[in-house]
């Protein structure tokens, strides 16, 4: 028996939403390019993101993001998944209310380049 609204929760374990259901049984993010330490950032202010067809984890990302924050500072605070982080993020980029900026991992030889570079000087 359950209340419109109602949430669920178990003192113990929290709230009793399976990640599945948070991601609509979407187990891969769409956009393969976002990292743990990917930084996000929302476009817009909170009062002017339309709430229509966003999900409440949506909005709790959106409400993180109007500074840069990485997606695994998302997981941690909003105490989900990566990959369900992952998968709500890139939603929200598809549509065009984050923005994202990923880490580029650097090459072993073009920083070993370097290092040998800056030793002839």
């Amino acid at each position: 028996m359950s209340d419109r609204g109602q949430t669920w929760f178990d003192e113990a374990a929290g709230p009793l939403v399976r990640p599945y259901a948070v991601t609509r049984g979407r187990t891969r993010a769409d956009r393969p390019d976002l990292q743990v330490i990917t930084l996000v950032m929302a476009l817009h202010p909170m009062s002017e993101i339309p709430e229509r067809g966003l999900d409440p984890e949506h909005l709790q990302i959106l409400s993180r993001s109007l500074r840069p924050i990485s997606i695994a500072e998302i997981a941690s605070e909003l105490q989900l998944p990566l990959s369900v982080v992952k998968i709500l993020v890139g939603d929200l980029i598809g549509r065009k209310l984050l923005i994202f900026r990923s880490a580029i991992t650097p090459d072993i030889q073009v920083i070993q380049a370097v290092i040998n570079g800056i030793r002839r000087l």
